[in-house]
């Protein structure tokens, strides 16, 4: 499979004005932290500018190139449903598959991940073969994409699904951080 990188957006500024620096094989190690921050879509172009004692210009067209090159592939909002009226459930399903022949793993990869309920596909070492984190609105929903979606599939053996209780953390944003007085202590 592809190696891809994707950056979030997680600020209210406009995406094409929050992209990432130089990737870390070319700055020191107080600069990959900048790129990092960076990644997460949080640094302007004219705050990376200064992070990393470069021209905001050269900044922007180094991002522009990334864009080109498909090093970065997108910007998200990470939203707290939790804390809207929309109802939905996440689930992590394990799918134990036989290879292909000549292609291993990636055709069927390729046809799991254009469903639109399917938000992530992950090759994995260990007792199964793919992950898969899927959306829906409820479970029911969920359990009908495995049942008459995934399972069919030719090369599928078997699948396990976990849903989602509650998220503490996801993609390096903490949800419902406990408040901390000026003490550093939980209120």
């Amino acid at each position: 499979m592809k190696s891809t990188i994707t950056a979030l957006y997680y600020g209210n500024p406009p995406p094409c004005e929050r992209k990432p620096p130089a990737p870390a094989a070319e700055t020191s190690l107080g600069q990959a932290k900048a790129a990092r921050e960076a990644l997460a879509a949080t640094l302007t172009p004219a705050q990376l500018a200064v992070m990393l004692d470069k021209e905001e210009g050269d900044i922007k067209k180094l991002i522009e190139k990334y864009e080109a090159d498909g090093v970065i592939l997108g910007y998200k909002t990470m939203i707290d449903w939790d804390k809207t009226d929309r109802e939905y459930v996440t689930a992590m399903i394990e799918v134990k598959m036989t290879p292909q022949r000549d292609r291993g793993f990636d055709r069927i990869a390729e046809r799991i991940y254009q469903y639109p309920e399917v938000q992530s596909v992950y090759l994995m070492s260990g007792g199964y073969d793919l992950c898969l984190i899927i959306e829906g609105r409820t479970m029911k929903e969920v359990a009908y994409f495995v049942a008459q979606k995934l399972a069919p599939i030719e090369s599928v053996l078997s699948t396990a699904t976990h849903f989602v209780l509650r998220k503490y953390k996801d993609k390096g944003v903490i949800y419902g951080a406990p408040e901390v007085d000026e003490r550093g202590n939980f209120i």
